[in-house]
């Protein structure tokens, strides 16, 4: 399937050159009396490595088929995080390098979808709203009543926002994944 540049989305993949490769980030350039230009800033799948490329503005491109199995996150093992999918329970690990910022907003048990192309992880799709435990915060004072008054916490995951002052350790509460901020109480 050929797509224009006007279609490209994050984390699409794409075959450039006989090789696939995952849009981290793109620009398109329409500069005055010259040929529009696209720059590319993609994940070569097969070695992980990084690269920038420049294309005609103009020219077509072809999306990969990928597959998006729903996973459940199970366990770390060092630099590893296994995940098993949840169709035909097979295990398999992820790197910490394309699970990026997504650690900081799963834990044990969580499921969520991963981007895979001919089996090889390329990313992980995290909710919008994910609950997560407070590991460790300050205690708020008796009477510490100031309305709007907040306090850093840091998750178990390891994610440091403000919560308000009544939030103690232990508590679970709701965090918006894009922005990383609190947004209430979970039961």
């Amino acid at each position: 399937m050929t797509i224009s540049s006007g279609e490209i989305r994050r984390n699409m993949t794409i075959i450039l050159d006989d090789d696939v490769y995952q849009i981290l980030d793109w620009q398109h350039r329409q500069a005055p009396k010259a040929p529009p230009t696209l720059t590319l800033k993609v994940r070569q799948v097969r070695t992980g490595n990084v690269y920038e490329r420049k294309l005609p503005g103009n020219q077509k491109l072809t999306r990969a088929e990928v597959e998006s199995p729903t996973v459940q996150y199970l366990y770390p093992d060092g630099d590893m995080h296994n995940f098993m999918n949840t169709e035909t329970f097979e295990q398999f690990a992820i790197t910490e390098e394309i699970l990026g910022y997504a650690l900081k907003y799963i834990s044990e048990g969580d499921t969520l979808v991963v981007t895979m192309f001919e089996g090889v992880p390329l990313s992980v799709e995290v909710p919008p709203s994910v609950v997560l435990e407070i590991g460790e915060t300050e205690l708020g004072l008796r009477g510490d009543t100031q309305s709007g008054a907040t306090k850093p916490a840091t998750t178990t995951t390891g994610l440091t926002l403000q919560v308000p002052l009544f939030i103690s350790v232990g508590d679970r509460v709701a965090i918006n994944s894009t922005t990383g901020t609190y947004t209430g109480r979970a039961d």
